[in-house]
């Protein structure tokens, strides 16, 4: 039996690979990543407002020390709040790169690539075997056309393919209006893989202070379903690798996830609450899954619930939109 897949070039023991977290943030952690059964690790990012903040003192271009804007600003972390330094991070990714025999993939994240390309350099020079980006953002500015966003993050890819040797990994969000377009859009500038797709933490609101009360809750099942839509309609359809991220949660998770086109499965709140030997028990639910129904090799499978044949995929999800809607039953 044959578990092995392929990210970007890079191959992988099984498909399930460990995401950003804090459980990179250290060599102890990372080790016991490796111990557990990940088949590669994703460094937790390194952010665009550290890198402008320690090279001119700045946060998406203001001063947080100017009146003007402070109290724009002054909801970021302070330096010494993040893990890293910027002039730190290429040390750590060396530091665990020699650490573990598995690929070690490091993260940016921000929404230009102004800092990014020197940082991206560093990063690779460091012996990083890819680069994740992480293009997180929530369009508040009216002014910024969806049209404009996605010109961006094209541009941005574009100019990194020309810069760096190493895969490159886009982590998209789903709040496109056609993720389907920026996907092959991306794959023509050059993107190694498509991760899909980023979680939003949104702030909740603390009744009793009036005030945003920001605070992580790790994923859960219900969060899949977006993420198999998505891969099932790229499958086939454009070349990066495929990568699921959010709402894997347990064994058959990633086994749905596999069926809908992913090339490999990235695993964070399942590991957090559970363990880095978590990933071992993934891993065995999928070999179990495939002894069961004599699978001989994970592509043999991979992509079969997807809509790589359908011929008009747009169809067939308006039709089970239409469908589900009709199955409840009082």
């Amino acid at each position: 039996m044959n578990l092995s897949s392929s990210l970007m070039g890079l191959r992988l023991a099984h498909p399930f690979v460990a995401g950003a977290s804090p459980l990179g943030g250290d060599l102890d952690s990372v080790r016991r990543l490796e111990d557990g059964g990940a088949a590669a690790i994703v460094l937790p990012s390194l952010f665009e407002e550290q890198i402008t903040m320690a090279a001119d003192g700045r946060i998406r271009h203001a001063d947080p020390l100017d009146e003007h804007h402070a109290a724009a600003l002054k909801h970021f972390p302070a330096p010494a709040d993040y893990a890293y330094q910027p002039e730190e991070y290429a040390e750590h990714v060396a530091r665990v790169k020699c650490a573990v025999s598995i690929p070690v993939i490091g993260s940016l994240n921000g929404t230009t690539a102004e800092s990014w390309l020197t940082f991206s350099r560093l990063i690779e020079q460091a012996g990083a075997s890819a680069i994740e980006l992480n293009m997180y953002e929530v369009m508040a500015d009216f002014r910024i056309s969806s049209e404009a966003v996605e010109h961006q993050l094209v541009h941005v890819i574009t100019d990194l393919k020309q810069y760096l040797k190493i895969p490159i990994a886009v982590k998209l969000s789903p709040y496109f209006a056609s993720v389907a377009n920026l996907a092959r859009r991306l794959d023509h500038a050059g993107a190694d893989a498509l991760v899909l797709f980023n979680r939003f933490y949104q702030p909740d609101i603390d009744i009793t202070t009036m005030t945003a009360s920001p605070h992580v809750q790790l994923s859960t099942s219900a969060e899949l379903l977006l993420r198999l839509r998505w891969l099932a309609i790229l499958h086939g359809r454009v070349r990066p690798s495929l990568v699921a991220t959010g709402g894997v949660a347990t064994p058959e998770d990633g086994i749905k996830a596999v069926l809908a086109g992913a090339d490999a499965v990235q695993v964070v709140s399942a590991v957090l609450r559970n363990g880095p030997a978590y990933f071992a028990t993934l891993r065995a639910g999928l070999a179990e899954w495939m002894a069961r129904h004599e699978i001989v090799h994970i592509d043999d499978v991979r992509g079969r619930a997807s809509l790589k044949d359908a011929p008009d995929p747009a169809a067939f999800e308006r039709a089970h939109y239409i469908r589900t809607l009709h199955s409840w039953k009082p």
